[in-house]
């Protein structure tokens, strides 16, 4: 009989038979992949359908494409088995496919079952058209339509296999050419498959009537198609699903990571922090318990570190933690658990100790470490700890005794100088809760007005006048009692309160000068002491004068007192300070002058208006006579020589104000003169003597 081809159709078969490929190509991958372990059965029965169908689908256009001079039907129950037979084998592609493993054996018996399976289906679908006689077959052709479907069947699975996993680059563009090549071998084992059918001239359609082909061809397209569609569309939304899933399943893990090193460690150095470091003590106090064996807490604050973070700035101290942390780390690894508990305090561990000596032994070795300077952002800075040494089980059996105890120690080791570690003794409980209870005291007595001034005079040493004072710093509390500035400076200066305590003295004394002044008294200059934590301030002048502004006092009234020692630590910056001082009217005095070591090319570019000695030169004049006589007439010729004024303190006996007076210092102040006075007494002093004019600096 003879026939002909719709070429619309075979064409649309082909596109049905790729977007089958495709569809089982991406089911293939979704089985493949771990994270979506739990759905494959569903993936794989609906995979299963998709494929099958669609194979099935490109079948039958295929068959519908084969145009003949009679009406063609199918069978409906031998097509609804062929369909069963595309699905089943699909299933079985589908399994195999996405095997992790697939060996060339396995591969081999699966694709000849395949290609079986679909040649079944495809001969199956031509005897529902029940032909009158029968269709007569090319064995030859037969044999070569079922070898096609056994090596595109191999070439299928391999390529599924193959590209099961998605992961790399172009993946769907590599998936789009597999799924062509794949259609392809299916449509050409099903036109060899029609190219081996020969119909009998008169032969008829037994199943015409059962289904009609007018619209087969439409129905299977549209829904074939629709639901291939809709099976890719499905995959890929729940692929995105399953991605953003697994990808907010990694962030919460990273998250839960992060909190968890959060938890255990600082975040700036990454060494254990505070509860990190209290487990670990429990424990191994736990094991000391049971071995008998010591272990030390060695509790550490870096000096001076709060005036780096003031001057310097935030980054660079948080430089300066990480680099010691990290020094501090490469110095007593192998000793035990090195930990941050806050700000500039560190922590070490010291366990399996031989002796409690050992614990020194670490406390010098980290000192020593420490002697070379610290580069940060280009900065050496030399970074130095004050170190409190606690022993278990003598120095405390609890976490917190051993951590307290160990920090009262450091107190003392601060109190000593600094750069030093101390070992706890029991008595230094009491220094320590001495100095946190003048910690706590000072921010209340700078809320509740609780500091006072008195002044200081200041003599001309030849003539006995009055020509100024110095303002001196007084504090009662109403708990801890009177504290001399000895006391409760130091603390000061490493709580940083100073700087609010500075800001307060200058607006003090500027009050002060104006309730003088509108008594009708005659005008003094008042000199005040400035802390080396106040010169770390980068805006310290600039806030001086604004302060004396405010009150309507002139800058020349005031003078600032710097130790020789401060001075001469950063000599280069205290010359830029002073400078900077003089621009705004101020005016400047070198304190405890011969204690320190001088430069006279640096005491040259000072240019400040006075040296003050020291009272240990003033005191060696009654003490040592010609040899204390000699120093102190060279330090007051030498700043006669440079136009500087100089101011003896702690004159307490005649003989000492006669040598001074022989030698033309030029101020002197002291007990024998004049004890600090309130603000009120040092008034009447001013009242009963006329100041000579103009007045000196005191």
């Amino acid at each position: 009989m003879n026939s002909s081809y719709n070429l619309s159709l075979v064409a649309l078969s082909l596109i049905v038979a790729t977007m089958a490929s495709y569809t089982a190509l991406d089911i293939a991958g979704r089985l493949a992949n771990p994270v979506e372990r739990g759905r494959q059965t569903r993936w794989l029965i609906g995979g299963a359908l998709a494929f099958g169908l669609g194979i099935w689908a490109m079948h039958f256009i295929g068959m519908l494409a084969f145009e003949l001079p009679i009406r063609i039907g199918f069978d409906s129950r031998i097509t609804f088995v062929s369909l069963a037979v595309a699905v089943g084998v699909s299933y079985f592609a589908l399994r195999v496919a996405s095997a992790t493993i697939l060996s060339a054996r396995r591969l081999g018996i699966a694709g000849v079952l395949m290609g079986f399976g679909i040649s079944s289906m495809h001969y199956l679908g031509m005897a529902a058209m029940r032909m009158s006689p029968g269709i007569d077959f090319n064995l030859p052709r037969v044999g070569l339509s079922v070898l096609i479907a056994i090596v595109a069947s191999i070439a299928a699975l391999w390529i599924a296999h193959a590209l099961r996993i998605e992961q790399g680059r172009n993946v769907t563009a590599r998936r789009c050419g597999a799924a062509v090549v794949m259609g392809i071998a299916i449509c050409g084992m099903h036109y060899t498959g029609m190219w081996a059918a020969s119909i009998e001239p008169h032969a008829i359609c037994l199943s015409a009537n059962d289904v009609d082909t007018r619209w087969m061809a439409l129905t299977l397209t549209v829904f074939t198609i629709s639901l291939l569609s809709a099976t890719l569309l499905l995959s890929m939304a729940e692929r995105r699903f399953v991605r953003r899933t697994a990808e907010m399943s990694t962030s919460l893990s990273t998250l839960n990571r992060q909190l968890l090193r959060l938890a255990t460690l600082d975040a700036l150095t990454e060494l254990p922090n505070r509860s990190t470091l209290s487990q670990r003590l429990a424990r191994a106090i736990a094991r000391s318990g049971r071995t008998g064996r010591p272990f030390a807490v060695l509790y550490m604050d870096l000096d001076g570190f709060k005036g780096i973070n003031d001057s310097l700035g935030h980054a660079i101290g948080d430089g300066v933690l990480k680099a010691f942390a990290l020094r501090l780390r490469h110095a007593v690894r192998r000793y035990g658990t090195i930990a941050r508990i806050g700000g500039d305090e560190f922590v070490v561990m010291v366990e399996q100790l031989s002796a409690p000596q050992d614990a020194a032994a670490v406390a010098a070795l980290i000192l020593t470490r420490m002697e070379e300077d610290l580069l940060v952002d280009g900065v050496p800075l030399r970074i130095t700890p004050s170190i409190g040494i606690a022993m278990h089980p003598r120095d405390g059996l609890t976490v917190d005794d051993l951590l307290r105890n160990a920090d009262a120690a450091m107190y003392v080791a601060k109190q000593s100088g600094r750069n030093t570690y101390r070992v706890f003794e029991p008595e230094m409980m009491k220094t320590a809760m001495r100095v946190h209870s003048i910690q706590r005291g000072l921010q209340e007595a700078l809320t509740f007005g609780r500091f006072t001034l008195e002044f200081q005079p200041k003599y001309d040493g030849a003539a006995a006048r009055l020509v100024g004072c110095e303002a001196l710093l007084r504090w009662t509390d109403p708990v801890l009692g009177v504290l001399t500035p000895l006391e409760f400076i130091p603390v000061a200066e490493r709580s940083g309160h100073i700087i609010q305590i500075g800001y307060w003295v200058l607006a003090e004394t500027c009050r002060t000068l104006v309730a003088w002044d509108k008594a009708g008294l005659a005008p003094t200059k008042v000199a005040i002491n400035l802390s080396p934590v106040q010169l770390r301030e980068r805006d310290l002048v600039e806030r001086m004068r604004a302060i004396v502004d405010a009150h309507g006092i002139g800058p020349e009234r005031i003078m600032f007192e710097i130790t020789e020692s401060v001075a001469m630590h950063d000599a280069e910056k205290t010359v830029a300070y002073i400078r900077g001082f003089h621009e705004q009217g101020f005016e400047i005095a070198i304190d405890d002058f011969g204690t320190g070591y001088s430069s006279l090319a640096y005491l040259q570019q000072f240019r400040v208006k006075q040296l003050k000695i020291d009272r240990f030169f003033t005191d060696g004049l009654d003490k040592h006579g010609e040899e204390a006589y000699a120093i102190v007439s060279a330090i007051i010729a030498l700043a006669h020589s440079l136009k500087m004024d100089v101011v003896a303190e702690g004159v307490e006996t005649a003989t000492q104000l006669e040598k001074l007076n022989s030698l033309f210092c030029d101020q002197v102040q002291g007990f024998l003169l004049a004890k600090p006075l309130p603000p009120d007494t040092f008034a009447d002093l001013l009242r009963a003597q006329t100041l000579a004019a103009p007045a000196q600096v005191g």
